[in-house]
C-alpha cells in the first residue's frame, strides 16, 4: 500500500519513516533503462554513483560551497528535486538541503551498509542514488538531505523568493502584486512553531506565526533591497504586534532573510529609514521559516473581492492609492 502524506507540506523525520513502513508514493512518471542502458548514456563517475550506489569524495565539487539562485535536477532523469532555497552549508563536503522541491520526487528506503541505519534518498522517477537524509539539519525540518553532487544538476534560475509580514497578508499581496519585476505573489503563514496551520489557528495568536507573503521576484529587474524599503515604506513597522485594528503576534512586522547578505541589506534598510518615523522601528528580522501557504480563498484576495469586502475599500484601496504615488515607477504597466 502506498502512501502519501496528506495536508503536509514540510517533511519531517517521522514521515520518512511513515513512508518506508507503508511505501512509496507512485511518480509522475517513471524512467526504466537497464544498466548497460545508463552505462552508455552517463559518464562513469555519475553512473558510479547513481547507478552502482557510489559516493563522491567529500569537498569534491564547488557545488558543495555554491549557494547562488537555482533548481537542481535529477543527473540521469532531469527530475526537479530541490531549490536552492532550501540549501544550506552542513560542513559535511556533501551538498546539504533542508527539503525537496514537493512531495513524492524523491523515495526513501532503509539502508544497513557499513554496520549502520540510514535512510537512502533515491529519485522516484528513475531510481538513482542521491545520498541519505539524516535528522541533524536545521530547523523547522530538522533534516538534512545530504546529496552526492554527481547525482544532481543544476539550472540557472532567474528568479528568487522573499517572505515578508506587515500586518494582514491581503493588504501585504496587494501591494507586492503590482510591482514590476514581481512574478508571484503567495499569502501564508511563517515564523511559528505549527506544522500547516490554518488561518483559525493563526488568528488565534498561539501558533507564533505572522501572515506573510512569500514573494518570487526577478532580481535583474527589482532587487531585494528595493522589496525591503517598499516593505518598510507600506506598512507601519514601528507598532509591535499590530497594524491598525489588527492586533497580535500574527499580525506583526517581519522580515526573513535567506543569508548574511540579505540580513545586512534589511538592517542597512531600517537604519537609513528610520529618520522618517518618529518611532523606533520594531520590525522582526529572522532566519528563513519554513513557509506554509494559505488557503486558497486568502490568494489574490483584493483583486477577487475588492467590490465585496467592505476591507477593500476602507483599508486596503487607500493604502495601494498611498503606495501608486510614492512608487509609481516601480508599477507595473496598467496598474
Amino acid at each position: 500500500m502506498n502512501v502519501v502524506l496528506q495536508n503536509t507540506n514540510m517533511l519531517t523525520w517521522l514521515n520518512s519513516l511513515q513512508i518506508i513502513q507503508k511505501g512509496n508514493p507512485e511518480p509522475e512518471r517513471k524512467v526504466i533503462k537497464t544498466e548497460e542502458e545508463w552505462k552508455s548514456l552517463l559518464p562513469e563517475d555519475i553512473f558510479y554513483v547513481t547507478r552502482k550506489k557510489g559516493t563522491e569524495r567529500p569537498f569534491s565539487s564547488e557545488m558543495c560551497v555554491s549557494y547562488d539562485p537555482g533548481k537542481y535536477v535529477c543527473a540521469c532523469c532531469g527530475t526537479l528535486l530541490f531549490d536552492s532555497s532550501e540549501k544550506f552549508d552542513s560542513g559535511t563536503g556533501w551538498p546539504s538541503f533542508t527539503q525537496p522541491v514537493k512531495e513524492g520526487v524523491i523515495a526513501y528506503h532503509k539502508d544497513h551498509t557499513h554496520g549502520m541505519y540510514r535512510i537512502e534518498t533515491i529519485c522516484n522517477t528513475c531510481d538513482a542514488h542521491l545520498g541519505h537524509v539524516f535528522q541533524d539539519g536545521p530547523p523547522p525540518s530538522g533534516l538534512r538531505f545530504c546529496i552526492n553532487a554527481l547525482a544532481l544538476k543544476k539550472q540557472v534560475s532567474d528568479t528568487e523568493k522573499a517572505v515578508f509580514g506587515g500586518g494582514c497578508f491581503w493588504c501585504t499581496e496587494a501591494v507586492f502584486q503590482q510591482l514590476k519585476g514581481v512574478e508571484k505573489v503567495v499569502s501564508g503563514y511563517s515564523g511559528g512553531t505549527v506544522k500547516d496551520p490554518t488561518y483559525k489557528e493563526v488568528t488565534s495568536g498561539l501558533t507564533g506565526h505572522a501572515e506573510v507573503v512569500e514573494i518570487t521576484y526577478k532580481p535583474a529587474e527589482i532587487s531585494f533591497e528595493d522589496l525591503v524599503r517598499i516593505h518598510l515604506t507600506t506598512h507601519d513597522p514601528t507598532t509591535l504586534n499590530r497594524q491598525g485594528a489588527d492586533v497580535g503576534t500574527q499580525y506583526r512586522s517581519v522580515i526573513f532573510y535567506q543569508n548574511e547578505d540579505e540580513k545586512n541589506i534589511i538592517e542597512k534598510a531600517i537604519q537609513e529609514i528610520q529618520p522618517s518615523f518618529e518611532n523606533q522601528i520594531v520590525t522582526e528580522v529572522s532566519p528563513k521559516a519554513f513557509f506554509y501557504p494559505g488557503e486558497d480563498y486568502h490568494q489574490d484576495y483584493f483583486s477577487r473581492e475588492a467590490n465585496k469586502n467592505p476591507y477593500c475599500a476602507v483599508v486596503i484601496a487607500p493604502k495601494l492609492e498611498k503606495f501608486r504615488k510614492l512608487y509609481k515607477e516601480k508599477l507595473k504597466e496598467g496598474v
